[in-house]
């Protein structure tokens, strides 16, 4: 009953600047009564009859045409409640109307693409919405719909030119999004075996973003792919230097660019890397390393050093793993504490998100370079470990 007193508010507040605009101001014993259709109408929404409320609106269309306000509201109540198929029948009715005005006309249509679009019938909203982008009518949101469609169809050159239409008639900045589709063609190009083309889209890329994170990022695996390990390194060191939230992305590639040329400081160079930025993925491949090259114990003194620091369960599980390696056999009841330490552990840590969105919250346990909630694109981030506040940093705190 609720949701249903909220789907009459925007109505009830339609009906009166329906009724404000057709007559002059009533004198103080005169009452304005509305059509009997209305009210109807009103009274099968309560009763939870809304086929025969949508009967009532529609009848009240042929009646006076001013009300076409309160069936666009209308379609789009029942549009966001789910009810789409209600909501393109209303909106379907009022095209049928020849006593729309132009911009009504635009109005319906364009709703009636956003119906379309809900109940996944892309091809009738795309042709509503190029209608409506010929017709000049409700162009600019009619692009970005349009623009929003392609992208469920990952037509990405589609995207690129409706943006480009797009541009003009908005003060949005688009250079984000354009950067992205010329890299998710950079790879189709690139699993099609067009090398060239990749390379093209993705000097389109840094064009319209000069910032474009993942077009050094497919940059530089496209080098180490080619054999061109000096430059690989090159570009994963940019994406260290100016996205270091991201290096867990392009850690193994970064690592085989050093190995293949021949370098034996990979301990150093991840070292280097976690002091200026830390990340569980960072510090989990640094103890693999210094696992390999000192020893289990000095990976067991680097985890420690750094959890003493940040709140990181990944960094804890390879902790307690490497300690369960080395407890003796003898000691039963130490391995099982250790083994249910771990199950806990892991039990949190595949609950844990992995990444998430610096525009919407989002979160997720794989990289999307488009948030699926919010649709911002390069705004998904990996998840950085929280700091842990020591007894001197609150003392200082304090003092402050």
């Amino acid at each position: 009953m609720m949701e249903l007193l909220f789907l009459l508010l925007p109505l009830a507040a339609a009906s009166g600047w329906w009724m404000a605009r057709r007559g002059t101001p009533l004198r103080r014993n005169e009452r304005s009564s509305p059509h009997p259709a209305f009210l109807r109408g009103l009274n099968y929404l309560l009763e939870e009859q809304p086929d025969k409320a949508i009967d009532m609106f529609l009848e009240l269309v042929e009646v006076d045409g001013e009300t076409v306000e309160t069936h666009l509201a209308l379609g789009s109540l029942f549009r966001r409640r789910g009810e789409v198929d209600r909501a393109i029948r209303i909106h379907q009715n009022l095209i049928a109307r020849k006593n729309l005005s132009v911009e009504q006309r635009g109005d319906a249509l364009f709703e009636l693409g956003q119906d379309y679009m809900r109940a996944g019938l892309l091809d009738r909203a795309e042709l509503l919405f190029q209608e409506l982008v010929e017709l000049r009518l409700n162009q600019q949101r009619a692009l970005q719909s349009l623009r929003e469609l392609y992208e469920q169809e990952r037509d990405w050159a589609k995207c690129l030119e409706v943006t480009e239409r797009l541009k003009p008639l908005t003060d949005h900045p688009m250079g984000v999004a354009i950067a992205q589709y010329h890299c998710e063609l950079a790879e189709e190009a690139r699993r099609a075996g067009r090398s060239a083309r990749a390379q093209a889209e993705l000097r389109s890329a840094h064009e319209a973003d000069p910032g474009c994170v993942r077009a050094m990022m497919l940059e530089g695996r496209a080098a180490l792919a080619d054999g061109d390990p000096e430059r690989a390194w090159s570009l994963f060191m940019q994406v260290a230097e100016q996205h270091a939230a991201y290096v867990p992305e392009v850690l193994p590639e970064l690592i085989e660019a050093l190995r293949q040329l021949g370098r034996d400081d990979v301990p150093g160079v991840l070292e280097g890397l976690a002091r200026r930025h830390s990340s569980p993925a960072l510090i989990l491949s640094l103890s693999e390393v210094v696992a390999e090259s000192q020893g289990q114990d000095a990976a067991m003194e680097l985890l420690t050093r750094y959890l003493s620091r940040y709140a990181d369960l990944a960094a804890l599980e390879r902790l307690f793993s490497l300690q369960a390696s080395q407890a003796p056999e003898a000691d039963r009841p130490g391995r099982d504490r250790v083994r249910v330490a771990l199950e806990v552990i892991r039990h949190l840590l595949a609950r844990q998100p992995v990444y998430q969105c610096d525009h919407c919250g989002f979160q997720a346990r794989s990289l999307h370079w488009q948030c699926p909630s919010c649709r911002c694109w390069g705004c998904v981030v990996p998840v950085q470990p929280e700091p842990i506040i020591g007894d001197e940093v609150l003392h200082e705190r304090r003092l402050a």
